[in-house]
């Protein structure tokens, strides 16, 4: 089953923010120190953005639909493009970038280990718990803005009573300012 690849260039794909009861979220460290992520992962042909979620989810990080409960998915689909260097141009049709649907989960099983031995091709060899905004600064810069949207996206389901202050090393150009209760001490 190949990848689905819009007209445009864009691959569909989803993306998982896992979240704890205390707020923070899981990233992992891609196979071979690649750097840190979400898990994330393409849609198949004829596969629903919810299967995929589950697929990827039980791929990436060994968890079952009962080790965790669907918060919030974003309204429609985040797009980013790879840089030239990173364009599949070797697919058909050329893959430019990826259009996203992301899901926020909350853990039901907190103590539930994750497995990165379900496939013969591991995407992550660590993980951690961070806080929320930390996944913005860890991944690759061109993921930044997507991770950015998504996140707010997402946020304002998981904190009704207002977003997580924003780090210090936040900056507006991430993709959002910062909105006044943030700035003002908190």
């Amino acid at each position: 089953m190949g990848d689905v690849i819009d007209r445009d260039g864009f691959r569909a794909n989803v993306g998982i923010v896992l979240m704890q009861d205390d707020g923070r979220v899981f990233i992992g460290r891609r196979s071979g120190g690649k750097g840190w992520q979400f898990p994330q992962g393409g849609m198949r042909r004829g596969e629903g953005a919810e299967d995929a979620l589950f697929r990827e989810l039980n791929e990436e990080i060994g968890l079952s639909r009962d080790d965790v409960e669907v918060v919030a998915q974003t309204r429609g689909w985040l797009r980013y493009r790879l840089p030239e260097r990173f364009v599949r141009r070797d697919s058909r049709p050329v893959c430019v970038g990826q259009k996203q649907r992301w899901f926020l989960l909350q853990m039901t099983r907190p103590e539930t280990p994750f497995r990165f031995d379900l496939t013969g091709e591991p995407e992550f060899d660590r993980w951690r718990w961070v806080d929320f905004w930390q996944p913005v600064r860890e991944v690759i810069y061109f993921k930044r803005t997507v991770y950015t949207r998504a996140l707010h996206e997402l946020g304002v389901q998981a904190f009704p009573q207002g977003l997580p202050p924003y780090p210090d090393w936040w900056h507006p150009s991430r993709g959002s300012t910062r909105p006044r209760a943030a700035t003002a001490g908190a």
